[in-house]
């Protein structure tokens, strides 16, 4: 082993795999590791540095904002948080009603969704909460929870009850949505299993039933919003409002924030002191989210993400490899499945490649470059992958 990952052996809790490399710097689409070798990111940091890597604005606001004030716990309010919460109000559409609570991850945002779906008891009777097999929506108790990956709940049983998964059917939703139901979660795209559609119209009905039973509406956008999918979240392209999205992952392009916005009645369900977190909202992290919407929004790079995402579709297309069998997601979040289980050695081939894609499972590789991604980038992608494709 190399001396870093002899470090890493010795320091690091045993939660994660080796790396893959160590990296030192990065600039844009590109990343460099300790050695030299220049990487195509074509992952993101899992859809995370929404502006690639030391963007001048990210870096801009970060130095001004830590030379000013950087933490004032939520005792206190300070201007780029009230500017992010209502600027997110405006992006998701919850409007004036709509409110807004910022914590630092997604897994964290999903805590809170899921807090607030038990305050949705209505007289008592509301005692089930809804998700669906196969989703992810984090590694806390209560996310895991809401995990519909039983391998990852079995070593932590029991985990917090109440929560029963279901096929992504709309007929399994039909069957199992009634009065006492408080809740449904849904990924509009289940990322971690391998970026998988939900079916046509399951959105639209998911809504209908919601609205029907007093049930709500969950929506875990933090890694198919801000932008991600070509549209700021991907359940306005079916034309529906939830009653609660949870956000993280883009909207900090890098630094760690998360938001839960609630829609409607169900703004008015938490009451003082239900909830909080120390480091939620600081002006730190949220002049820098201010600072990545801005340029998302300034360089229109909501519309970049759905043409560049088509670009990157017929160029996979135009691989005509035996090897994959379909292309899922849609903007810059694609899922390629793959006629046999041989994620992992292609993602592998195309690091060897400088390329950094991710193997979501077995047989399904995960893409999310960039919102900035642009020609050149493209047609490095082209060569890179097409070069690891040849080598299987």
């Amino acid at each position: 082993m190399t001396a870093w990952q002899d470090r890493f052996s010795a320091s690091m809790m045993r939660t994660m795999a080796m790396p893959l490399a160590s990296l030192v710097r990065g600039e844009g689409c590109y990343v460099w590791d300790d050695e030299g070798t220049e990487y195509l990111d074509f992952l993101s940091g899992i859809a995370v540095n929404s502006l690639g890597h030391a963007h001048p604005a990210i870096v801009a606001a970060i130095s001004s904002q830590v030379a000013t004030l950087a933490h004032v716990s939520n005792y206190f309010s300070t201007p780029p948080q009230l500017e992010l919460a209502e600027r997110l109000k405006r992006l998701t559409g919850a409007g004036d009603a709509g409110r807004v609570y910022f914590c630092n991850s997604g897994a964290e945002a999903n805590e809170a969704a899921f807090k607030l779906a038990r305050l949705n008891k209505g007289q008592g009777g509301r005692t089930r909460i809804l998700a669906l097999d196969d989703s992810f929506h984090g590694r806390t108790m209560g996310a895991l929870a809401l995990t519909g990956k039983p391998h990852m709940r079995e070593a932590f049983e029991p985990v917090p009850g109440g929560v029963e998964h279901i096929d992504s059917t709309i007929r399994a939703l039909e069957n199992a949505i009634d009065g006492t139901v408080a809740a449904l979660f849904l990924e509009p795209v289940k990322g971690e299993a391998g970026v998988l559609d939900l079916p046509d119209g399951f959105l639209t009905r998911a809504r209908e039933l919601c609205t029907e039973h007093g049930v709500l509406l969950i929506l875990d956008e933090i890694q198919t919003g801000i932008g991600r999918t070509g549209s700021w979240f991907a359940y306005q392209q079916a034309g529906i409002i939830p009653d609660a999205v949870t956000m993280a992952k883009g909207m900090g392009g890098g630094v760690p924030i998360g938001a839960l916005v609630t829609f409607g009645a169900a703004s008015d369900l938490y009451t003082r002191g239900q909830h909080g977190s120390t480091f939620g909202g600081n002006p730190l992290m949220t002049a820098t989210a201010n600072a990545v919407l801005t340029v998302i929004e300034e360089q229109g790079l909501v519309a970049n993400a759905a043409r560049r995402g088509d670009e990157l579709r017929a160029i996979i297309a135009g691989f005509s490899s035996p090897l994959i069998t379909e292309v899922r997601g849609s903007g810059l979040l694609l899922g390629l499945g793959l006629a046999e289980p041989a994620a992992l050695k292609l993602a592998a081939a195309a690091l060897q490649n400088g390329l950094i894609v991710n193997a979501a499972n077995e047989a399904s590789i995960r893409i999310a470059p960039p919102l900035i991604v642009g020609d050149a980038e493209l047609a490095e992608f082209e060569r890179r992958f097409g070069l690891a494709l040849a080598s299987l």
